[in-house]
C-alpha cells in the first residue's frame, strides 16, 4: 500500500481497552493520522469508545472492523496473547498492522505472521512507541554521531507495583502476564537500539510470583567487545525508569522515564554540554502512528527504525530467558 503525501491514513481501532484509548486519544496530535472506526466485541462497548474519541464509525465485531473498506490501517490493542489471531485476522483483510508490545507471546508466533505479511507485501510494525519518542531518536543521533565515543554500557530499569490481583493481566499466566513480556521488553529494546538484538552471552535472576510469572528479573547481555547491557524489571517492584548509555569519552542520561521521556542530557569528559528537551503536549503515541504513515508514504512494508527481523530477534531473547526460568504459557 502506498498512500498520498496528503492524505491522512485512516485508522481502526481494534480493543476499547486502556492502551487503545491512550493510542485513539494521541491520535489528535498525529499529523498524517485521524481515528476513523474501532471495533469491540460487542456494539456498545464500540460506540461509547466512538463516542469518547469522537470515531465516526463503531463496529461490534473485529471481523466487521477489519473488513471495512475505508479502513487503511489497523492498530491492535489486545493482550498479547491474542496478537497473533488480532494481526492475521487484519493482515488476511489487507491491512497495514501496528501491534503493541510485546508482538507476540512467542517468537513462533510472530514468524508466522511475519511470513504472511511478506508474502502478501502487507505493512506490519510493533507498536514499541519508545522507540520514535523524540528524546530517544536524539539519543539514537547522538550514539551515531559518536557524540560519547565508543558505546561500552547500557543500563536500563523499569518496573512498578501493581495491586495484587492473581487473574489481572499482568499476573495471569493465562493473559501472558509477567514481567519480561509486560515490562521487561522495553529495557531489551533499549539496549537493542544501541546495541542490535543479538547478545553472545545472556544471564539472569528471576523471582517467581504465586500465579507462576515473574514478578521481577535482572538480565545482563554481553555483546562481546567489551560491550553490555545491564536490564531490570519488575510488575511488583517500583524501581527507577531512567536509562544510561556510557561510552569511552562520555555518558547519556535518558532522564525520567525512558519508555516515554521529556528530556535526555549528554555528557562528554564529566560535563553536562547538551540538553534535549521535549515540550510536547502529546501523550507520545502520536510519534508510532505518525511513522506508520511515513512508511505507507515511502510503500514500505516495514518501518528501519525498528525491522520486523529485529522484533524477531528480541522475542528469541524472551523466549531464551523464559526457557531458562521455566516459564511456559498456557497454550504454548
Amino acid at each position: 500500500m502506498t498512500i498520498d503525501n496528503a492524505y491522512k491514513v485512516k485508522w481502526g481501532i481494534l480493543s476499547t481497552g486502556w492502551i487503545a484509548h491512550q493510542f485513539a486519544t494521541d491520535l489528535a496530535h498525529a499529523s498524517n493520522g485521524i481515528a476513523y472506526a474501532v471495533g469491540s466485541r460487542n456494539q456498545e462497548s464500540a460506540d461509547e469508545f466512538a463516542k469518547n474519541h469522537g470515531i465516526p464509525v463503531a463496529h461490534a465485531t473485529y471481523e466487521d472492523l477489519v473488513n471495512d473498506p475505508e479502513v487503511d490501517a489497523v492498530y491492535i490493542g489486545t493482550p498479547h496473547p491474542f496478537h497473533k489471531d488480532n494481526a492475521l485476522l487484519a493482515l488476511r483483510a489487507g491491512k497495514a498492522v501496528l501491534c503493541e508490545k510485546p508482538f507476540t507471546v512467542n517468537s513462533g508466533e510472530l514468524e508466522e505472521i511475519v511470513a504472511y505479511a511478506r508474502e502478501h507485501k502487507l505493512f506490519l510494525m510493533e507498536a514499541m512507541w519508545s522507540r520514535y519518542i523524540p528524546a530517544n531518536v536524539k539519543v539514537r543521533e547522538w550514539v551515531d554521531a559518536e557524540r560519547i565515543g565508543d558505546v561500552r554500557m547500557v543500563k536500563a530499569d523499569l518496573g512498578f507495583r501493581t495491586e495484587w490481583n492473581p487473574e489481572s493481566r499482568l499476573l495471569n499466566p493465562a493473559l501472558g502476564g509477567g514481567a519480561l513480556l509486560d515490562v521487561g521488553i522495553y529495557p531489551i529494546s533499549f539496549a537493542s537500539m544501541i546495541f542490535g538484538p543479538h547478545p553472545e552471552k545472556v544471564a539472569s535472576t528471576v523471582h517467581m510470583g504465586e500465579t507462576g510469572v515473574d514478578e521481577h528479573f535482572s538480565l545482563l547481555l554481553s555483546y562481546g567487545d567489551g560491550k553490555s547491557a545491564s536490564l531490570n524489571g519488575g510488575v511488583r517492584l517500583n524501581m527507577l525508569q531512567e536509562a544510561y548509555v556510557f561510552g569511552t569519552e562520555g555518558y547519556i542520561v535518558v532522564k525520567g522515564s525512558f519508555v516515554n521521556p521529556k528530556s535526555a542530557e549528554l555528557y562528554v569528559g564529566g560535563e553536562l554540554v547538551e540538553t534535549f528537551e521535549d515540550d510536547r503536549g502529546s501523550i507520545g503515541y502520536a510519534f508510532e502512528a505518525e511513522e506508520v504513515g511515513r512508511c505507507l508514504q515511502a510503500g514500505l512494508t516495514e518501518s528501519p527504525v525498528l525491522t520486523l527481523d529485529e522484533s524477531v530477534a528480541i522475542l528469541k531473547l524472551l523466549d531464551q530467558v523464559r526457557a531458562e526460568w521455566g516459564l511456559v504459557y498456557p497454550g504454548e
